[in-house]
C-alpha cells in the first residue's frame, strides 16, 4: 500500500495492458519515426529499443546513458542512441507506467505537437496492467541543491510525502516576464501539464532555421515568442521557411501560429520537460522539487545527485517513518479488541501502517516496564525475546482473520535467523514491521519481522505462526 509516510513506502508497479504504436516525425533530425510501446517485466524501467540498427541494441531510460543536453535530452548506450525522450518519459510517468520496452525505428522521438498530451493519450488507451511485483518510492533524508551561477538556475529536492514541483522561469523577457507553474500531486500532470507545448525565442527561430537545426519543426509544435521587434521581412522568411502564407505577431508577443493553451503554458511546459528529465533517477521517488531557470542540463545534472542520495541510502529503505502527530490506523483500545493480551504483556502499541501484506506498530519502552526491574537492575535492557515477542504481537494483528465475529489466538511454531544488533533501552521508541513472505494457508503464516529504532535495525527475524480460532468464545 502507498502511505506517503516516510523512507518508503509500496505499491505495485505497473505495465501497459496492451502495445501501441505511435509515428511522427523528429523535430531536430527531421526523420519520420514510428515508436512502438510494448508491456515489460517487472523491474524492468523504461529502456528504448533501436530496431533499425544492426542488433537492435537497447539503452536504459537512466541519467548514467545521458550524453547531450543542449536544446533536448539524449542517451546513449551499446551503440544506440535516442534524443528528445523527455515528453515521452514525462508522459510515462504521468500515467504511471513503470515497465514499458520502446522500439523505435529512428534516432529521435517524435515531437508531434510538442508537449506529452498524445503520448498520454496513446498510453490511456493501451491502458495499465497491475504486475505482481513491489513499485518501491525512495525518499530523501535531507535537502537536496542544485545551482548554476553562471545560468541563474536554483533547484532543491526537499523531504516530502508526496511527488511535488514548483517551477518558475524568468528569461528577462517582456513577453513571458516572470511564470510560475506547480504540480501538487503526479495524478494532475495528465491534464494539468501534459497538453502544454515546448516554446522557442523568435531570434533563436531564425539561428535554428539558418543551421538547419529545427529539420522536423513546422511550427505545430512550438509556441513562438516574439520580445524583440521584428520586420514583415523577417516573418515573410519564417513562413517561406515552414510552407505557410502569412505570420503576424499577435498583441500578447507570441507568434500567431498557435493559441496558448494555459496563460503560464511555457513555465508549465518547462516542468512537464523536468518531470521527464527527473524520470532517469531511474527509482520511483517521493520528494518536493522547487526549481527556478530549469533546463535539460540543469534538469540532469540535478537528478545525478538525486540517484547518488539514494543510492547512498538505500540500506534506509525500508525504514518506516513515524509521525507521532498522525492518527494511528489503531489505537491501543482497538488492538485490544484483536488481540488477547492485557498489561503487563501487551506491547503493542499502535498500528501506524497496515495493509494485505504488511504491518508497521509502535512499542514506546519506558522505564516503568516491569521487567526493568530484574532485568540488569541499573542498566536497564530490554529482553530481546520481549522484543520478538512485540514483532509476534504486531504480526499477529496483520495475520487474524477481520470482520469476523469469531476470536483468533496466534501461536509461535518457529523463529529463524533472529539477530540482535542493537540493544533497547528505555526513551526509545521500537517501530515493529511485519512482512508476509508467502500467502497465509491453513492458518500458517510465515513472517519476515524487523524493529527499529529510528533508522538503525535493533532486531530482526524470521517468524512462522499458527492462527487458531478459539472455541470457549
Amino acid at each position: 500500500m502507498e502511505n506517503g509516510n516516510g523512507h518508503v513506502s509500496s505499491s505495485n508497479q505497473h505495465t501497459l495492458a496492451a502495445s501501441i504504436s505511435v509515428s511522427g516525425v523528429g523535430i531536430h533530425t527531421g526523420q519520420s519515426v514510428t515508436m512502438t510501446l510494448e508491456p515489460a517485466e517487472p523491474n524492468t524501467g523504461i529502456v528504448f529499443q533501436r530496431v533499425d540498427l544492426s542488433g537492435q541494441p537497447t539503452v536504459k531510460a537512466d541519467v548514467d546513458f545521458v550524453t547531450e543536453t543542449r536544446r533536448s535530452t539524449t542517451l546513449s548506450n551499446n551503440g544506440a542512441e535516442v534524443s528528445t525522450v523527455e515528453h515521452l518519459l514525462a508522459a510515462l510517468v504521468g500515467c504511471e507506467a513503470d515497465n514499458v520496452l520502446v522500439k523505435i525505428d529512428g534516432p529521435e522521438v517524435p515531437i508531434l505537437d510538442g508537449s506529452s498530451g498524445p503520448f498520454v493519450a496513446s498510453l490511456l488507451k493501451a491502458g495499465r496492467k497491475k504486475q505482481e511485483a513491489i513499485k518501491t518510492w525512495y525518499t530523501i533524508d535531507h535537502n537536496i541543491f542544485f545551482t548554476d551561477d553562471e545560468k541563474k538556475v536554483e533547484m532543491v529536492a526537499m523531504p516530502a510525502n508526496e511527488y511535488r514541483i514548483n517551477t518558475l522561469i524568468d528569461f528577462n523577457s517582456p513577453v513571458l516576464g516572470t511564470q510560475h507553474a506547480q504540480l501538487k500531486d503526479v495524478k494532475e500532470f495528465n491534464e494539468e501539464i501534459a497538453p502544454c507545448r515546448t516554446f522557442s525565442f523568435f531570434h533563436e527561430l531564425e539561428f535554428l532555421l539558418k543551421n538547419n537545426l529545427i529539420k522536423g519543426g513546422d511550427l505545430n509544435n512550438a509556441i513562438v515568442v516574439v520580445d524583440k521587434p521584428v520586420s514583415d521581412e523577417q516573418l515573410d522568411t519564417l513562413a517561406k521557411a515552414f510552407g505557410k502564407e502569412k505570420f503576424a505577431v499577435t498583441s500578447e508577443g507570441y507568434l500567431n501560429n498557435l493559441k496558448l493553451r494555459f496563460p503560464n503554458e511555457p513555465a508549465r511546459h518547462k516542468l512537464l520537460d523536468l518531470v521527464g528529465d527527473l524520470a532517469l533517477v531511474g527509482m520511483p521517488f517521493k520528494a518536493h522539487i522547487i526549481a527556478n531557470r530549469p533546463g535539460h542540463a540543469s534538469n540532469v545534472a540535478f537528478a545525478k545527485k538525486i540517484k547518488e542520495h539514494i543510492k547512498k541510502n538505500r540500506f534506509k529503505v525500508n525504514v518506516p517513518a513515524y509521525f507521532p502527530e498522525k492518527p494511528p490506523v489503531h489505537d491501543v483500545v482497538e488492538i485490544e479488541k484483536i488481540l488477547p493480551h492485557r498489561y503487563p504483556f501487551l506491547l503493542v502499541d499502535k498500528i501506524i501502517e497496515f495493509s494485505d501484506t504488511h504491518i508497521v506498530g509502535i512499542k514506546n519502552v519506558t522505564y516503568n516496564e516491569q521487567f526493568f526491574q530484574g532485568h540488569f537492575p541499573g542498566n536497564y535492557v530490554m529482553p530481546g525475546v520481549l522484543q520478538v515477542e512485540a514483532l509476534a504481537q504486531c504480526g499477529g494483528l496483520l495475520a487474524i482473520p477481520k470482520n469476523t465475529e469469531d476470536k483468533y489466538d496466534t501461536y509461535f511454531l518457529k523463529v529463524d535467523n533472529c539477530k540482535f544488533k542493537q540493544k533497547v533501552v528505555p526513551g526509545d521508541t521500537l517501530i515493529l514491521k511485519m512482512e508476509l513472505k508467502n500467502p497465509i494457508r491453513r492458518g500458517i503464516c510465515e513472517m519476515r519481522g524487523t524493529i527499529f529504532v529510528g533508522s538503525k535495525i535493533v532486531c530482526e527475524a524470521d517468524l512462522t505462526a499458527q492462527i487458531v480460532k478459539r472455541t470457549n468464545q
